[in-house]
C-alpha cells in the first residue's frame, strides 16, 4: 500500500474538491491518500510518505504564495520521491492556442518560483462560483467572463468546468508510474 501525500492551496474551495476527488481515486485502488490544505494546516513533511501530488490554483495571474512556499521549502523530497502538480484555473477550460500558452506561462513561473520541474503536471479547469463571491468580486468575474467572450455570466449561479474524468486518468497514470504491475487494475 502506497501512502501519497496531496498538499494543496485553494481560493474559493474547487482546488480543495479536486484534491479530494484525487485522493478518492486513489483510495479506491487500494492506496492511502491524504490531501491537507497547506494554509490551514500545519504543513505534513512529505518525507513521512511514498509519494506526493502538489495541487494550487490560479488567481490573479498566480499560484497561491503558500503553495509555493511549501514546495521550496521541500524542494529536496519533492525531487526524490514519485511526485507530480496540478494546476487549476479558468484559462484551462479553453481549447484555444492562446489558452494553451496562458497555462503553459503559469506552470513556466511556479518552476522559476520554486525550482522544482515535476515529472507529472495535470492542468483542470476550475470554477466560477458566482454565489460565493461578494458582490465586487461577482461583478469583476463576471466583466471577465464576458470579455473571454463566455456566456457563463449569470450571477445566480456557479459553473464547474473540471473534467474529472481527467483528474481520474491523472491519478490512475500517476500510480501506473508508481506500481507498474498494478497497470491492468489501474485502467480497470
Amino acid at each position: 500500500m502506497i501512502r501519497i501525500l496531496i498538499p494543496y492551496g485553494t481560493s474559493e474551495g474547487q482546488t480543495a474538491r479536486i484534491a479530494e476527488y484525487l485522493a478518492g481515486v486513489i483510495r479506491a485502488h487500494g492506496h492511502e491518500a491524504f490531501p491537507v490544505n497547506v494554509e490551514r494546516a500545519s504543513s505534513p513533511e512529505p518525507d513521512d510518505y511514498d509519494a506526493v501530488i502538489v495541487g494550487a490554483s490560479i488567481h490573479m495571474g498566480k499560484h497561491e504564495r503558500y503553495v509555493l512556499d511549501y514546495v521550496r521549502e521541500y524542494r529536496g523530497t519533492l525531487e526524490r520521491l514519485p511526485s507530480a502538480f496540478f494546476s487549476v484555473s479558468l484559462a484551462a477550460r479553453d481549447n484555444t492556442e492562446e489558452a494553451r500558452k496562458e497555462v503553459e506561462g503559469y506552470i513556466e513561473q511556479f518552476v522559476q518560483q520554486t525550482g522544482w520541474r515535476p515529472n507529472k503536471v495535470g492542468l483542470f479547469p476550475g470554477a466560477l462560483l458566482y454565489t460565493q463571491y461578494g458582490f465586487f468580486k461577482r461583478w469583476i468575474m463576471k466583466k471577465i467572463a464576458h470579455d473571454k467572450g463566455s456566456p457563463d455570466t449569470d450571477t445566480s449561479r456557479d459553473y464547474i468546468y473540471t473534467d474529472w474524468d481527467s483528474v481520474k486518468r491523472f491519478a490512475e497514470k500517476f500510480l501506473e508510474s508508481l506500481v507498474p504491475e498494478d497497470a491492468a487494475s489501474v485502467r480497470g
